[in-house]
C-alpha cells in the first residue's frame, strides 16, 4: 500500500489554527477549524490525495496534494 497522508494533513491543519477536538469513532478524530467554522472527522491513515484535499476543504483550505 501506499504511504499515509494523514501526518502532512496533520500538520497542515495545525498551522491553519485548526483545532483536535475529540476521538470519533474507528480510526477517526474529529478537528473544528476557525476558518470555516465546521467540525470534520480525519481518518488515521489516508491514502488517497483526494480524500486529503477533501478534508482541507472541509476545513476552508486549499489544496495541498
Amino acid at each position: 500500500m501506499g504511504q499515509s497522508f494523514t501526518p502532512e494533513l496533520i500538520r497542515l491543519l495545525k498551522e491553519a489554527g485548526c483545532m483536535f477536538v475529540r476521538h470519533g469513532k474507528g480510526d477517526h478524530d474529529i478537528w473544528h477549524s476557525p476558518r470555516s467554522g465546521t467540525s470534520f472527522p480525519v481518518d488515521h491513515k489516508i491514502l488517497s490525495r483526494h480524500t486529503a484535499n477533501g478534508v482541507l476543504k472541509q476545513a476552508g483550505l486549499p489544496k495541498q496534494f
